[in-house]
């Protein structure tokens, strides 16, 4: 029991490659000939697709099975972490130990878990070792100090095609492994999706295909579909109208469609959780529906039984875009290039959102690559730039090019602001990560909070009027320039208090009084009795230090006489406090 085939995801392609092999930290995601990597799009539907697309639902919407934010507690998507060589290692105990890679396993006991700590789903805890390119899988993770306990795990070289032992699971029902499945927010920001994509259905068939190894099911039925079976897709189904990152998704289930890992919700596709997902465009997903794909027979690519490599195309013309996901301004032009290998003939057409040579609403772009932004903010900001090779048509590749207004500043807060140190937030449209707040030429130390608003700290030595502020971008494109006037911070308000503020002292006794002083740092008080400077006989004596001594008040019952702290800084303000001298 060794380790085992694929892995894979598509964070960055591989020059060169007859087609687009995906790496995670360095590591291939399986070689570029392997099947999860082959485009289907060329292959004739499959005779039962019908059947298979009815069994599983004609009506039922695709659902992206992740995103953003947090459902019921937990991450929405299957999680995976990248670790190094050094990881420890973690001995594991398996319910279907006799299918299950031994270990150890290089997943850390904190690892992520699909659905949270108290999930209480499929718990997939998964992690890559990018130092020697292995995939760990466990279902039903459940971390128990420094060891696993789970139902059942493997482990896969990365660099390899081999398959898992026929009729073995993994930590997916269909025996394959899990990540060369996911769609990620990497890979989607790119422009293109290179692999096929993990789906679930409702009812599977007691039978797998390749390169499926594993079957969950007792139905025996030939309406229903196998493990590894493989959907695409239609080519006519109409795209343009998506949200630009839903759109990538699309094409991949065009061009490498679909496969069936799972039984679960019907036309459910797996992905990574991301923050970065936008829930509103993914639920557009919704939009496409059982009946919108045909399945596809795979077999035909099929090297050996026991090898996840496919017979590739003949056709060896690729396309390469650049730059990757740039950001561009508002009426700025940007120049891309593409790369066509392969061929002799290395020109493309260009398109913006799948218009030949673009519009003036999502920008123009010429025979030569230069794209020229609209004039105003397109909505969606994110539009597909995309070339096609003219030696061969189904060689394609785009990027998503996002369009940002140029920095402008509305408004400054607060203005004005005060000597000597300072906190101001500049409002407006168009900053971006890294940009740089300008405050009478100096840079401040800056944090941008959002694409609207940067906030920035700084000293000021006296006041002035008519500062200028910039907010500068890290490409060098400067907002306008708003004003700000400096003041000296108002004068502070000395305020004394005196305590106690009420007494009783017997006749020639004693009684220590205190002074607080603030508004000011000279805290000095001078002390009265009833308005005379250090007391006298008759009403009681007071100290420099805030003593006061009662007098003798001879045959009456008592005396009543006014203690009072007056501020040396401000005379104007005293604090008084009322005592009562008793034989």
């Amino acid at each position: 029991m060794g380790r085992f085939l694929f892995s894979a995801i598509a964070f960055t392609a591989s020059a060169g490659l007859l087609f687009g092999q995906a790496t995670i930290g360095g590591c291939p995601v399986l070689p570029s000939n392997n099947i999860w990597n082959t485009p289907v799009d060329k292959l004739p539907a499959a005779a039962n697709s019908g059947t298979l697309v009815n069994t599983i639902g004609p009506g039922k919407y695709v659902h992206a099975d992740f995103g953003s934010g947090l459902w019921n507690g937990g991450p929405i998507g299957i999680p995976f972490i990248t670790v190094t060589g050094a990881q420890a290692k973690y001995p594991a105990t398996f319910l279907y130990d006799d299918e299950s890679d031994p270990g150890p396993y290089a997943v850390p006991m904190n690892a992520p878990i699909e659905g949270g700590s108290q999930s209480t789903g499929d718990r997939h805890a998964i992690a890559v070792d990018t130092t020697n390119c292995i995939l760990y899988e466990l279902y039903a993770a459940d971390p128990q100090g420094s060891a696993w306990k789970a139902d059942s795990g493997a482990i896969y070289d990365l660099r390899s095609n081999v398959l898992r032992p026929s009729g073995w699971t993994s930590a997916d029902a269909a025996g394959l492994p899990i990540v060369p499945g996911l769609v990620n927010w990497e890979e989607v920001a790119s422009g293109e999706i290179r692999h096929a994509i993990r789906f679930t259905a409702p009812q599977t068939r007691r039978a797998f295909v390749w390169p499926a190894r594993h079957y969950a099911s007792s139905l025996t039925g030939v309406q229903y579909p196998r493990m590894g079976e493989r959907f695409r897709l239609k080519a006519s189904f109409e795209i343009s109208g998506f949200p630009a990152e839903v759109q990538v998704i699309l094409k991949a289930m065009k061009k490498y469609g679909v496969i069936l890992a799972d039984n679960g919700s019907a036309w459910y596709i797996s992905g990574k959780p991301d923050e970065r997902w936008n829930n509103d465009n993914l639920r557009r997903l919704h939009e496409v529906v059982g009946s919108d794909f045909e399945a596809v027979d795979a077999t035909g690519l099929m090297v050996a039984p026991d090898s996840g490599e496919a017979r590739q195309s003949t056709t060896s013309v690729r396309v390469e875009v650049s730059p990757r996901t740039p950001q561009i301004y508002v009426g700025r032009n940007q120049q891309f290039t593409a790369a066509v290998t392969g061929t002799s003939n290395t020109a493309v057409k260009w398109s913006v959102d799948g218009v030949e040579g673009g519009s003036a609403a999502r920008g123009f772009i010429g025979p030569d690559g230069l794209y020229m932004g609209p004039t105003a903010l397109p909505a969606p900001p994110a539009v597909t730039v995309k070339a096609v090779a003219v030696a061969d048509a189904s060689a394609e590749a785009s990027t998503i090019a996002t369009v940002t207004p140029l920095p402008n500043i509305t408004s400054v807060s607060p203005n004005p602001v005060t000597t000597p140190s300072f906190t101001i937030t500049a409002t407006g449209v168009g900053f971006r990560a890294g940009a740089v707040l300008r405050f009478h030429g100096g840079a401040l130390a800056t944090t941008v909070l959002s694409a609207t608003q940067v906030r920035a700290t700084g000293t000021v030595a006296a006041s002035a009027a008519g500062v200028p502020v910039v907010v500068a971008n890290p490409d060098g494109v400067s907002s306008n320039t708003a004003y700000v006037n400096v003041t000296l911070p108002p004068p502070a308000t000395v305020a004394v208090t005196v305590s106690p503020a009420v007494a009783s002292v017997r006749q020639g006794a004693s009684q220590q009084f205190t002074a607080s002083v603030t508004g000011t740092a000279d805290k000095r008080v001078a002390w009265k009795v009833n308005g005379v400077t250090g007391g006298g006989w008759r009403t009681g004596t007071i100290s420099a230090a805030g003593l006061f001594r009662a007098p003798r008040i001879g045959t009456g019952s008592k005396l009543i006489v006014t203690v009072t702290a007056v501020s040396l800084a401000d005379p104007k303000k005293l604090a008084t406090a009322r005592v009562t001298v008793t034989r």
